[in-house]
């Protein structure tokens, strides 16, 4: 217990710093952050870079966790742009998110099917129950879905209330998958078969379709692509389909693409490939798969895939170390050690192991800045949350936050030594649902 005598030696402790009373009265005035934010970190950290690409406007998930989606379409977008020499491109987020919402409902319902012996209060099947479909993703997951429906533009399927501001739609989409959940294991319980449970998960997915539809709009099945490219020529593709855009615009392999990861824990050695158990979408589609790297060769990576005119999606702790409305990413942006008179000495993996990090947002490498020996200083970020955020919506990482903070790359394959070529075909290690390179990329 906190005794009386305990509080009176911590204030005495307390009084006998001077510093702490100016502490007090900054932070009790303006908040920790605002109070701790180091002048030096601003000044260092310029918007200049040695390798700069040139992408089309920001965009803004707004008040959804779409973040991993727009990563990958913005990254996506970059070859479209090229192909038809467009000032600017998006394509459509509403239209995967649909389709993410409707997989990872029959993915839920799939997971309550295998596992309707385990028990309901158990940590598995309260795990699942969590986060039915949230709004978060990972980049196989967009992979897959992006194999099976293709892509659309922006004007074939806008955005709606609910595609921006996802909460209500979520809301209701989780009642009734929990539903659907309680549903199948009670039936399951009263002896009914797998084959009749499964007709009836068929009916629940019916229902599912239907709220999408109502809340999204129906997505389309052909549609004629119109632009104009920076010439001035008009560009009309009449009745083309989803895949067939994307086979046609951008025209990528992504088995090509792979997930670099850096998790320095000792449970996961370097040099093996991971999966996680009851993580994914679309359930015939491809599984999330990671290869375990030190940090220096996914920098080496997302470097040469650079070099070559190509941005690269990540995804990072963002809210670490970081200041929004400037869009700074420094480890000395925030000196809480200097305010409170503390150290915060975890390393990368002690915050994995203990709860404190993992990752929680995607966005895009546009760019890196090179030392005179070709070290990276600083890093260029395109976020997603709009022109407010950051400058002009970029973002300028430190590489040391590279370091402590980024967890994942995702590169072509041409840009892995062979060894790692040789490493990523290894049967996967499987984690636990709940093991921190399961998260998913959902900050808003």
């Amino acid at each position: 217990m906190i005794t009386k005598q305990q509080l009176e030696k911590f204030e005495q402790q307390f009084d006998q710093n001077p510093a702490n009373a100016v502490a007090m009265n900054a932070a009790v005035q303006n908040g920790i952050v605002k109070s701790a934010i180091s002048y030096e970190a601003f000044r260092r950290e310029r918007h200049e870079f040695s390798i700069n690409l040139k992408q089309g406007e920001i965009t803004n998930q707004k008040a959804s966790g779409r973040c991993w989606m727009f990563a990958a379409l913005n990254v996506m977008r970059f070859e479209v742009m090229q192909k038809l020499n467009l000032e600017t491109f998006e394509f459509s987020q509403s239209y995967p998110l649909f389709f993410d919402k409707l997989e990872k409902s029959n993915y839920f319902l799939e997971n309550i099917l295998d596992t309707l012996d385990e028990p309901t209060g158990g940590r598995l099947v309260c795990f699942l129950l969590t986060d039915p479909m949230g709004d978060g993703g990972q980049w196989d997951m967009f992979c897959g879905l992006v194999e099976k429906y293709g892509v659309v533009p922006k004007d074939a399927m806008r955005e709606s209330v609910s595609s921006s501001a996802t909460r209500e739609m979520d809301y209701y989409l989780t009642l009734k998958l929990r539903e659907f959940a309680c549903t199948l294991r009670t039936a399951y319980g009263k002896g009914e078969s797998v084959q009749q449970l499964r007709e009836k998960k068929e009916q629940m997915l019916s229902q599912i379709y239907n709220i999408l539809c109502i809340s999204l709009g129906k997505p389309p099945k052909e549609f004629c692509f119109e632009t104009r490219d920076k010439d001035g020529n008009f560009i009309r593709d009449a009745k083309i389909t989803p895949q067939e855009f994307f086979a046609k615009y951008v025209g990528w392999n992504l088995e090509d693409y792979v997930s670099l990861i850096n998790a320095p824990t000792a449970d996961k050695p370097f040099g093996k490939t991971y999966s996680v158990k009851y993580l994914g979408s679309v359930k015939e589609g491809r599984a999330v798969r990671y290869l375990n790297l030190p940090i220096e060769q996914l920098k080496a990576a997302a470097i040469a895939q650079m070099q070559d005119g190509k941005p690269v999606w990540f995804g990072c702790d963002v809210g670490k170390c970081s200041i929004r409305e400037n869009g700074i990413m420094d480890l000395n942006v925030i000196r809480a050690d200097q305010l409170f008179g503390t150290s915060f000495p975890m390393d990368k993996a002690q915050r994995l192991d203990y709860g404190h990090s993992l990752m929680t947002h995607a966005m895009v490498f546009l760019g890196v800045n090179l030392d005179e020996q070709g070290k990276p200083n600083r890093w260029r970020v395109e976020n997603s949350w709009g022109k407010e955020s950051g400058k002009d919506g970029y973002y300028v990482m430190s590489d040391d936050w590279f370091t402590e903070y980024t967890y994942q790359v995702v590169v072509h394959k041409k840009y892995l030594s062979s060894q790692a070529l040789k490493q990523l075909e290894a049967e996967p290690i499987l984690l636990e649902p709940w093991d921190p390179m399961g998260s998913l990329a959902k900050c808003k």
